[in-house]
């Protein structure tokens, strides 16, 4: 009997660990900071026909709101209640927005805030994203309703109360993360209040949740939520899905909490990934792009079924969480996108492409000053909508990354090689590689000073490729390069370290 039960504990966190995305779809995106109403139009344009399988989005419920700096991109993460009110819309905005999203087949997984509540400094009155009233100073929220039991200032055993060592576990889950009231997740209370919120969410249709500060919360709090929160809604999802679970934890080792503690619970974010790869593509430290032929657990990440990997994400792409300087975003295109490729070409992890907003930054000390701005906004401070161009891509000071040719290109190439082997690799000994997707795909790169000039096994059948990155297929035709492959599987490449997008991507459905 307790193996039996043993058994249904284990099928029930490796069920966590499914993004349930439709078949023949695989990369996730992050619309950081977009209106409902703009991510369920994008779902219907350009999400689905062209194949990404789900969106992350921000946190949707009530939080505060904050003048002085003016509506900073933070204050989505400092909450006030469990209302479904933010800055990017109202509730039944936000409902219509998950129905539109399945129906076209593209899942909805929500940034759950669960560690905390605002800042203790978060004032009191009614400047919330919903209208409610709320006291930080005596840890009041009425509209859960938490109280100043709720929260964790009695364990917490540092004279300020803040974390003060991060090689001290208990300090780290118990103590207040920059200020923020920490709550008790060992109480019953808290935990129904918290899996409440979550489940309401899954009825609503969510696929399931980034969960955010994770590594401040203890294991067995999690499991015990987790284990509360229903299935998936059967009307877009089969009987008895388990929530997909990705959790926060941002670890680069050494410090008192490692992100293997929650592998049991769901995937775990590898900040390992865009940190060690942004400094490959930089080429610092010596380091070269031939020394990822073993790259992904060879490297030293997390076990492939474990892992959700990124390039830059909110947090790191403005210097917070990890990586520093190493990440490569958009200000840095032509690197960005050569980095996000190689993610999206190569098998390792669940995937998920960042979609930024633009601001100005303002560099004193190696601190970006600006790195609070949030997104583009009217001057009643609301959120503004996403235009989007003749070209595709998006004005108004959103970037849209997802939307450049080369990266959307990629994420259709992930899906196409899907299922199939790291192949038939190539490196110069330097920064030069090539590698295939089985006989599915093949991708080549040139990240050297000089120019790519060589014939490689493809492992590709015969026939005329299309280059996605210079181009694509339109009906017969192709708008790039193209690229002739033999009876016997090699192809010729030439690629200037000059050109806009130094590297060839070919896959099945891009033969002409």
């Amino acid at each position: 009997m307790k193996l039996v039960i043993l058994l249904a504990l284990f099928g029930v966190s490796l069920a966590q660990h499914n993004p349930h995305t439709k078949h023949g779809r695989t990369a996730i995106v992050h619309l950081f900071e977009w209106r409902w109403a703009d991510i369920a139009a994008e779902c219907e344009r350009f999400l689905a026909p062209n194949g990404f399988g789900g969106v992350q989005i921000s946190p949707p419920n009530e939080h505060i709101i904050i003048n002085n700096p003016w509506r900073p991109w933070w204050q989505r993460y400092q909450p006030i209640g469990y209302n479904l009110c933010s800055r990017s819309g109202n509730e039944n905005e936000l409902r219509n927005m998950i129905t539109r999203c399945n129906n076209v087949g593209v899942n909805i997984y929500v940034d759950a805030v669960i560690n905390h509540m605002c800042g203790a400094g978060g004032g009191q009155g009614t400047h919330s994203s919903c209208g409610s009233w709320f006291n930080a100073h005596t840890e009041d929220f009425p509209t859960v309703p938490f109280s100043n039991s709720d929260f964790n200032d009695h364990k917490c055993r540092t004279g300020s109360g803040e974390i003060e060592n991060y090689g001290d576990s208990n300090q780290v889950r118990d103590c207040r993360l920059v200020g923020l009231l920490d709550l008790a997740l060992e109480k019953e209370y808290v935990r129904g209040k918290v899996a409440g919120f979550m489940n309401k969410l899954i009825d609503m249709g969510v696929a399931g949740f980034r969960v955010d500060a994770v590594k401040h919360m203890w294991p067995g709090d999690l499991s015990n939520i987790y284990g509360r929160l229903h299935n998936l809604n059967t009307k877009w999802f089969s009987g008895g899905s388990k929530p997909f679970i990705f959790q926060e934890v941002i670890d680069l080792g050494g410090e008192g909490i490692s992100s293997k503690e929650y592998f049991h619970l769901g995937r775990v974010t590898e900040f390992k990934y865009g940190a060690k790869l942004g400094t490959v593509f930089r080429k610092w430290n010596g380091e070269k792009l031939s020394y990822t032929k073993s790259w992904g657990e060879g490297w030293g990440f997390m076990p492939n079924g474990n892992a959700l990997v990124f390039i830059d994400n909110h947090d790191n792409q403005r210097g917070h969480g990890a990586g520093g300087a190493a990440i490569v975003t958009f200000f840095d295109p032509k690197l960005h996108k050569m980095a996000v490729s190689y993610m999206l070409a190569h098998p390792y992890g669940v995937a998920r492409v960042m979609s930024s907003f633009r601001w100005n930054r303002h560099i004193v000390n190696g601190k970006d000053q600006n790195d609070w701005m949030g997104p583009p906004s009217k001057s009643d401070g609301s959120t503004k909508s996403v235009p989007i161009n003749a070209d595709q891509t998006c004005g108004d000071g959103w970037v849209c990354e997802h939307r450049w040719r080369q990266i959307k290109n990629m994420a259709i190439f992930r899906n196409v090689v899907n299922g199939q082997p790291h192949s038939n690799w190539w490196d110069n000994q330097s920064n030069q590689v090539a590698f295939g997707r089985g006989n599915r795909g093949f991708i080549v790169f040139n990240n050297d000073d000089w120019d790519l000039d060589v014939t490689l096994n493809t492992g590709m059948p015969g026939g005329t490729y299309c280059d996605v990155i210079s181009g694509q297929k339109e009906g017969s035709r192709c708008t790039g390069k193209q690229i002739n492959v033999g009876g016997n599987g090699h192809a010729h490449f030439k690629i200037s370290n000059r050109d806009e997008d130094p590297y060839v991507a070919i896959h099945a459905d891009s033969k002409l």
